[in-house]
């Protein structure tokens, strides 16, 4: 064969290479619903009355520091999973490679026992929501809730292995529909909005003790970062070229903070507007979510259906972004644990890929027929291994490997340093006190 019939690559190639990269494609709104979908939880019910209940000035200097301590620790954490050498590495993989065999074990076991819970905790969720519609909305008779949990676990899993493809699609059918409802209430309960919010008394001590207590809460209301390595690991595949690939993911990134940032404050802030400061300390101290306050203050019985749907859509596009990371943070810790006893034996990766799913699966049905109340466990075990792996590994890694050097920002990283340490302390602090 003469070497004129080797198609050399043209410019023209080239640039639809990167028009390729460059524009925006269905794909890239499926993985920022599924993005929105993780940070999204049924906590977006209480998190106006936990956050408002602080009083408005708090929450409004908090909400003008949303974007950026969402933005750049995730941008940090992406950054961090697409520098691995190996372009199908996830994040326990480039742990591994850029902090060694046991720092990495560590890590990878945190980063697993980070999301694991959290999948458990959606399994309950998401049968419990089921339950009470059918029984209090639909006043159906409630079905065994070893066969409804079956049923809706199955679903869920179903959807993550049928293809990513699809898996997007059932993602952006759960996300739109709940962005619609989230703005449609806050702009529905505009007419009702009253400024006692702020008459209250202003106090510069009580302000800065809220704001210390209230981050963490705000923090992990917008935090996705289950989905991150998964995510970052589908764009490394799909584009070589690792700028592309870098520029990419960001703006997807960017387009997700300002999503979360329209519809979470939006909905946050009209429902504390709506109410007075004493309506949302006494919310509080009953733990109730702010649809229930409304639906007994405006006599609006919509309201009652309306929590159910909200919180059914918003644990079940959650759940796909933790599963995907509570599968890679097992497979992770069960192929360090294989390299270092069977260094000459090669691992079976179908059978590893079918295991974890069915120990994912099995133990996600069981936590949601056993109804177990560990919350307040799990959080105290979660949320500072989390924001430890959110806000302050790739800062670590970001200054101590070479590689990574050229991402430094002293004053944007010394930002980022100061809200993970005080959204450690101050979850700890607030479960101390």
């Amino acid at each position: 064969m003469s070497d004129s019939s080797v198609k050399p690559e043209t410019p023209a190639d080239t640039d639809c290479e990167h028009s390729v990269a460059e524009r925006w494609t269905s794909r890239d709104s499926g993985w920022m619903m599924n993005l929105f979908g993780t940070a999204v939880g049924a906590g977006i019910l209480y998190l106006p009355i936990n956050a408002g209940a602080g009083g408005i000035w708090p929450l409004i200097i908090l909400s003008l520091l949303a974007g950026p301590m969402v933005w750049l620790a995730h941008r940090n954490l992406v950054r961090f999973c697409l520098a691995s050498a190996n372009p199908n590495a996830n994040i326990t993989g480039t742990v591994s490679e850029y902090f060694g065999s046991r720092s990495g074990k560590v890590l990878t076991l945190a980063y697993f026992m980070s999301i694991y819970p959290i999948m458990l905790l959606y399994g309950i969720g998401i049968t419990n929501v089921a339950m009470s519609y059918i029984e209090y909305q639909l006043h159906w008779q409630p079905p065994s809730r070893l066969l409804l949990s079956f049923i809706l676990v199955s679903i869920l899993v179903a959807i993550m292995h049928i293809g990513e493809a699809w898996m997007l699609r059932a993602v952006k059918m759960m996300c739109y529909p709940l962005v619609a409802i989230l703005l449609c209430i806050s702009l529905y309960l505009i007419p009702q909005w009253n400024m006692a919010a702020f008459d209250q008394p202003f106090n510069f001590h009580d302000m800065l003790v809220t704001l210390f207590l209230t981050t963490p809460l705000l923090i992990f209301s917008f935090n996705h970062s289950p989905a991150c390595s998964a995510f970052a690991r589908a764009y490394r595949l799909s584009i070589p070229d690792r700028q592309q690939c870098e520029n990419k993911t960001a703006l997807i990134l960017k387009r997700n903070t300002v999503l979360l940032l329209v519809v979470i404050l939006s909905f946050v802030f009209s429902c504390v507007l709506a109410l007075t400061p004493a309506e949302l300390q006494q919310a509080k101290d009953l733990n109730v979510p702010v649809l229930s306050v409304l639906a007994n203050r405006t006599g609006e019985s919509s309201f009652g259906w309306v929590a159910p749907v909200i919180a059914f859509l918003a644990i079940a596009s959650s759940f796909f972004g933790v599963y995907l990371g509570s599968l890679e943070g097992l497979q992770g810790l069960i192929t360090q644990q294989w390299l270092t006893h069977n260094k000459h034996k090669p691992l079976n990766t179908a059978a590893l890929r079918r295991g974890t799913v069915l120990f994912c699966f099995l133990t996600c049905w069981l936590a949601g027929y056993a109804n177990w109340s560990v919350i307040g466990m799990v959080q105290m075990l979660v949320v500072p291994i989390l924001a430890t792996i959110l806000y302050l590994m790739p800062l670590y890694a970001i200054y101590r490997v070479s590689n990574l050097r050229h991402y430094r920002n002293y004053f944007l990283d010394f930002f980022t340093l100061i809200v993970g340490i005080v959204a450690i302390t101050a979850f700890v602090a607030d479960k101390l006190l």
